[in-house]
């Protein structure tokens, strides 16, 4: 891998990341954002439960672009 990435310094930029650092990673604060709220105090009898509260909080998120671009913009990510 390290012959192949040389060859490709032309146009290539290489970035060490962490190996873990979800303050990177969009996703994360997506799914802290749905635990924070739809999951919060959530005492399910089942996961059906766990899984209608999970979709509704991922619907919420998708519906407000704000927030969507404001856990993108936390990441170091824009569009």
């Amino acid at each position: 891998m390290t012959a192949y990435l040389a060859t490709q310094r032309s146009w290539l930029t290489i970035e060490r990341l962490p190996g873990y650092a979800p303050e990177l990673n969009p996703t994360e604060l997506v799914w802290g954002n749905v635990k924070g709220r739809e999951l919060a105090n959530l005492c399910a009898d089942n996961l059906g439960e766990v899984e209608r509260a999970v979709r509704t909080g991922l619907r919420r998120v998708r519906r407000a672009p704000t927030l969507a671009f404001a856990f993108l913009r936390h990441a170091g990510l824009s569009f």
